[in-house]
């Protein structure tokens, strides 16, 4: 399934986004879809895409990154509460370590180069989100398309 398109994205309620309303850049279809998802949900209060910075140590180089969600949104809960999530969208097939093949390929060293440097993100951005009292939840195909 091909998944990647860029653009820029342009809300139907710019009131709803927090940032640069010019410069809404999405780099898959999927995140597109997100994006429409949330500009036109009523439970979403507000929401951003990269605007929340969250270092990281890669397990890959051993050097600091700077890592961007890609989305931040508040959402009106049925009771009555506001609860904040930082959202990452992926593959599925990404969010899980790669299997390990019987032999290794120079396809099997990137997939779980990219696996590992991955969940230090990820790791991060859970501890970000716990000081804050908010929730980080990967975003996959499930999720956007039912399946």
């Amino acid at each position: 399934m091909k998944h990647f398109k860029q653009g820029v994205f342009i809300p139907q309620n710019p009131h709803k986004y927090k940032g640069d309303v010019t410069n809404i850049v999405f780099r898959s279809s999927w995140e597109v879809r997100v994006m429409r998802w949330l500009d036109t949900n009523p439970s979403i209060i507000e929401w951003s895409s990269e605007e929340v910075v969250i270092p990281y140590l890669s397990p890959v180089d051993d050097q600091y990154h700077r890592y961007f969600p890609d989305f931040l949104i508040r959402v009106k809960v049925p009771d009555k509460k506001i609860k904040t999530y930082l959202l990452e969208v992926k593959p599925a097939s990404q969010t899980k370590e790669p299997k390990k093949p019987k032999r290794k390929t120079k396809r099997f060293i990137t997939e779980v180069m990219t696996w590992s440097v991955n969940e230090a993100k990820w790791e991060k951005a859970r501890e970000y989100c716990a000081d804050r009292n908010w929730e980080f939840l990967l975003v996959t195909e499930k999720e956007i398309f039912g399946k």
